[in-house]
């Protein structure tokens, strides 16, 4: 029998705000994190904004020992951690009796790029020799996840799952099967990412950055006509899941109920997102049947949204191809309006704003919005938050490369 399952705890480390309750009173506000970059130098750039999480100070939340190794990305996902633990009210270190009930599942795709290539920087500069091995770990993937069970004591599951902007929402849905299948009573999972030169670097290269095209103004401004781009954005959002019966039996405060899943991929998509929707309307299509539900039980859609020409248009043709008449009824509105695209961290990132939504009893703002769209013609909620008490929430995550997932919570009780 499926296992009903709830999240209980939640970590954020994002650009407009650490910890849950700054960043849901800044999503409210409708307040921009897109500011100058300081992490390193775009004076030779076209761009120069990102949604950078300022005066960053792991040691603030984690203590000073421990840290001098460790990379931005691994710190960010430390920091989630113990805000989830924190909030969820378990105590930890796990103790030896619960550690094998525990389990991490995060979504990752570009964590290591930085510490990779400043490894391979070094080895080349210095020789292989003069390289620190004790940074080494810092370049596999799975290394963020990994830091998790060690800081924290989690001996059981520990897994990395990286299907780009997907990564997050399906490293949730992983941990969703691990407590279905086998005997685990806690899980903490979402997605992190952070803000590298090189990766920056490297889509406004492509041509994938707001303002990195010749004659092109650098706006963040999803569904909008004057899109042209994204605003990199970096950020962590860790959960607290667990099957509801032991959430109660221990008198866990439940935020939500996870009630389903789905995901497509879609074969056409060759670094674009697919003007036909196909697979964005599959995924969603899967998570309404997964979940048992219709298109009339959504209340309100947390976006994939993210202020490029083709992502906003396959969103609104995939909602409009599932909701169909309904669908002009439905808000649906992107916090990468204000926190920029983080990525792998995206979907966790939305899946944090979601639960602030239904514990505020507030829709977030799409901000910017100025200008609209004939091809993106629904309720984005646009400049200002709206009061709305809603029960049941979709969250999108599409990938220019194929990749659709899509998770549906609602308000438990």
């Amino acid at each position: 029998m499926k296992k009903r399952i709830v999240i209980t705890g939640i970590g954020v480390m994002a650009p407009n705000g650490i910890g849950k309750d700054e960043f849901w009173k800044a999503l409210k506000a409708g307040i921009s994190a897109a500011k100058p970059v300081t992490l390193f130098d775009t004076s030779n750039l076209r761009t120069k904004l990102a949604g950078e999480i300022k005066d960053f100070k792991p040691e603030d939340i984690l203590g000073p020992k421990g840290l001098r190794l460790l990379d931005r990305t691994t710190k960010l996902t430390l920091c989630a951690s113990k805000l989830a633990l924190e909030d969820s009210k378990l105590k930890f270190p796990i103790s030896e009796k619960d550690t094998d009930f525990y389990g991490v599942s995060l979504g990752s795709t570009m964590g290591s790029v930085w510490s990779i290539s400043e490894f391979d920087k070094e080895a080349l500069r210095e020789g292989p020799r003069a390289v620190n091995p004790a940074l080494f770990p810092n370049t596999v993937i799975n290394s963020p996840a990994s830091q998790i069970s060690i800081k924290f004591n989690i001996q059981g599951f520990n897994s990395t799952v990286s299907t780009g902007f997907c990564s997050s929402i399906d490293a949730i849905y992983y941990a969703i099967n691990m407590l279905n299948l086998y005997e685990y009573k806690i899980v903490l999972t979402g997605g992190v990412e952070e803000l590298c030169e090189q990766t920056y670097k490297g889509f406004h290269k492509i041509g994938h950055l707001a303002g990195s095209r010749q004659g092109k103004k650098e706006i963040n401004c999803p569904f909008d006509k004057r899109r042209n781009g994204i605003v990199m954005g970096e950020g962590a959002c860790i959960v607290i899941l667990e099957e509801l019966e032991h959430a109660r039996e221990r008198g866990a405060k439940i935020y939500a109920e996870v009630l389903g899943y789905g995901t497509s991929f879609d074969p056409k998509s060759k670094n674009i997102y697919s003007p036909k929707a196909e697979g964005a309307t599959g995924a969603i299509k899967y998570c309404l049947e997964s979940a048992g539900l219709t298109k009339d039980d959504i209340d309100y859609i947390s976006a994939s949204a993210n202020s490029t020409l083709d992502c906003d248009v396959m969103e609104t043709r995939a909602v409009t191809n599932i909701l169909g008449k309904k669908a002009k009824d439905v808000p649906i509105s992107s916090i990468k309006s204000m926190i920029g695209d983080s990525f792998s961290a995206s979907g966790a990132m939305n899946l944090g704003a979601a639960i602030g939504v239904l514990e505020e009893n507030f829709i977030p703002p799409t901000i910017n919005y100025e200008k609209p769209d004939r091809r993106c013609d629904l309720d984005y909620v646009p400049n200002e938050a709206r009061e709305q008490r809603v029960d049941k929430i979709l969250i999108n995550s599409f990938s220019p490369t194929g990749s659709n997932s899509a998770l549906l919570i609602q308000r438990h009780g």
